[in-house]
């Protein structure tokens, strides 16, 4: 039987770090979306150089372990354990999105970029016009299960004093000297933030299915 007093006594350290996981994951949800659009459109811009730059972002952040690139941020900028947390979540995620995006703009025909840029676009006003909108609809769903494991993967800020539910469920733990409840409850609010989002994904996934 779970010992319920472990969050009745607690759910003040709780409700802290559930907090903190929100802000964390949204800020860097927002800020990985735009990073990652703007590396998917360099991608696949008509400059190498840009090309370059976005291929070995995506390849380098993609292949390195998540919590390295935290720690990397904790350690070598002048940051709190929450900010840099969150920073390092925007770049590894931003990686993926990229891909995502870069696969909704490729699925896009080409001749919307052609038909753009004969009525007197720029490419840069025709990519973020025209393409751009279609091609973030079309990967709808792969985007939000980025957010899910974004938000899932935000527990890797109690590493570093990030303040939220891991970092405090680990506070809890030390102080009570009881493990497996502590992190059974830590568990139930992650699950509080991602079912939501989860059913969410699935009824955008549906919806769009049935626009097409």
């Amino acid at each position: 039987m779970l010992d319920f007093s472990i969050l009745t006594d607690n759910i003040d350290l709780y409700l802290d770090g559930f907090k903190v996981t929100i802000i964390a994951s949204l800020v860097a949800l927002v800020c990985s979306f735009l990073l990652g659009t703007v590396i998917a459109v360099m991608r696949i811009a008509p400059f190498k150089p840009l090309n370059w730059l976005g291929t070995v972002y995506i390849e380098f952040i993609r292949n390195i372990p998540l919590l390295i690139i935290v720690f990397f941020t904790y350690v070598t900028g002048d940051f709190s354990g929450t900010v840099a947390g969150t920073i390092g979540l925007t770049i590894y995620t931003a990686a993926f999105i990229a891909e995502a995006i870069r696969a909704g703009i490729m699925a896009v025909p080409k001749g919307q970029m052609e038909a753009a840029r004969s009525s007197g676009l720029s490419y840069g006003q025709a990519m973020r016009l025209i393409i751009l909108p279609q091609a973030i609809k079309i990967v709808i769903p792969p985007l939000g299960n980025q957010f899910i494991n974004l938000v899932k993967n935000s527990s890797l800020l109690g590493v570093v004093a990030g303040l939220d539910i891991m970092y405090q469920s680990d506070l809890i733990s030390s102080r009570s000297f009881v493990v497996f409840d502590t992190y059974i409850f830590a568990a139930l609010f992650y699950l509080i933030l991602t079912i939501p989002l989860s059913l969410g994904v699935g009824f955008l996934e549906k919806r769009l299915a049935r626009s097409n």
